[in-house]
């Protein structure tokens, strides 16, 4: 069982930056697929950004340029660092880790507790 615990978010001006990270409780040198979810108020959950163990990302296209994943299997942590945001990027943030696929869809067994960030306009 691996627990996950993000950091990292909190107020930030339309513009500006953050870094989020999360850090697992064991390796995560053999778990392949490892992400950032994201809830906004009232919206469902939707995957912001994913990396699979050989380094391979994808975005989804409301974050593609402004948002960066990584993974650092010797610090046992996930980041993402996120620029230029907007009021709309305001949600609370989950790291994910040991992602498989589920009849079509992608499903991660091990999700952090979250944090929030909020961007003000």
């Amino acid at each position: 069982q691996v627990r996950l615990v993000e950091s990292g978010g909190g107020l930030v001006q339309a513009g500006g930056s953050l870094r989020l990270s999360c850090a697992a409780s064991e390796s995560i040198d053999s778990i392949n697929a490892m992400g950032w979810y994201r809830q906004g108020p009232g919206n469902a959950r939707e995957l912001v950004a994913g990396i699979a163990g050989a380094g391979i990302t994808n975005y989804a296209d409301s974050v593609k340029g402004r948002f960066s994943i990584s993974r650092d299997n010797a610090k046992r942590a996930l980041y993402l660092q996120m620029s230029s945001l907007k009021p709309e990027d305001t949600a609370i943030y989950y790291c994910v880790a040991d992602g498989h696929w589920v009849a079509g869809t992608l499903v991660y067994d091990y999700w952090g507790q979250g944090t929030q960030v909020t961007v003000s306009s």
